[in-house]
């Protein structure tokens, strides 16, 4: 929805700057996916150019929060993902709630399957683009924000091990595949090592494999993002140095078009989609029989004050 709340006028220069931003945003509005101010910018940066450095990032967070305030940019579009306010639900009746129940309801969409999979992901900022790819395969989403704790590690680990057996009893697989999303940097490219040893620790063991889907040098080097400087202060900087040189590169750079279809094909390889689509059906023929019963059962019931 755009809305106009501080009428302004923009310089030449500004205008050039909204039309262009309001391309990149119709492109992944299209699609059903939000992007934040970076992921805005770094579309900047990759697609027309614009200098990777600071006072561009905040010239363009200033033009951008203007023509948000003057209307002329969508603000259902941009999204801050680190401030957001907790809710709670209400209903306007049982129908409804049991409505709301059915639409959620899942049936172990993992049971069969050889290997059960997670997605793991460095940054809370691409959770909103990464989530409906974990909802379709009713995987984990895991935020890791940098070296996760021991707890986060002990209790992640924990829960992969919970789905693992070393029998055929169908309800269990044999083994657990980490979909990691993370940047190219000193400390990204170590926290595979790292994730995988501690799930295996805490494990105790178990057969658990970390995948880093993103971003990888052939991918840099295919794609071109935007590079950083890789930050010397880094404990892992010269051995990053010595292999990669002195730049490092942002997951948030990549179109998320791209991200997500990459993740998609990497879901399809290692899960059995045809058992899969089977427990959906079920899930399907459930609904339609919860939602017979709810229909003869339940009425709405009109409610006002006196």
């Amino acid at each position: 929805m755009k809305y106009c709340y501080t009428p302004r006028h923009f310089s030449a220069s500004n205008e050039k700057t909204i039309r262009t931003a309001n391309k990149i945003i119709e492109t992944y509005m299209a699609d059903g996916l939000k992007l934040t101010l970076r992921q805005l910018y770094y579309q900047f940066v990759a697609r027309h150019g614009l200098a990777n450095t600071v006072q561009s990032y905040k010239r363009l967070a200033s033009v951008v929060s203007d023509a948000r305030l003057a209307g002329r940019v969508d603000w259902d579009a941009i999204e801050d993902r680190g401030r957001v306010a907790q809710e709670w639900r209400h209903y306007e009746g049982i129908p409804e709630l049991i409505e709301s129940a059915v639409r959620t309801y899942r049936l172990d969409r993992w049971r069969g399957q050889e290997i059960y999979v997670e997605l793991w992901v460095e940054k809370q900022a691409l959770a909103g683009v990464l989530e409906p790819i974990a909802m379709k395969w009713h995987a984990p989403l895991m935020v890791n924000k940098g070296y996760s704790s021991s707890s986060a590690m002990y209790e992640a680990a924990r829960r992969i091990a919970s789905r693992l057996t070393d029998g055929g009893d169908g309800a269990h697989a044999y083994t657990a595949t980490v979909i990691y999303v993370g940047d190219h940097d000193p400390s990204g490219e170590d926290m595979v090592r790292d994730i995988q040893s501690r799930l295996i620790l805490f494990s105790c063991e178990a057969p658990i494999d970390v995948i880093k889907l993103a971003l990888t040098m052939p991918q840099v080097e295919q794609y071109r993002p935007p590079p950083n400087p890789a930050k010397r202060t880094d404990a892992r900087f010269r051995a990053y140095a010595a292999k990669h040189g002195n730049e490092s590169w942002e997951v948030d750079a990549l179109e998320p078009r791209l991200l997500t279809s990459m993740i998609e094909a990497q879901f399809a390889r290692l899960v059995d989609v045809e058992k899969m689509d089977q427990v959906r059906q079920w899930e399907r023929e459930d609904k339609e029989e919860l939602r017979k019963v709810v229909a003869k059962k339940f009425k709405t019931k009109e409610r006002s004050f006196r």
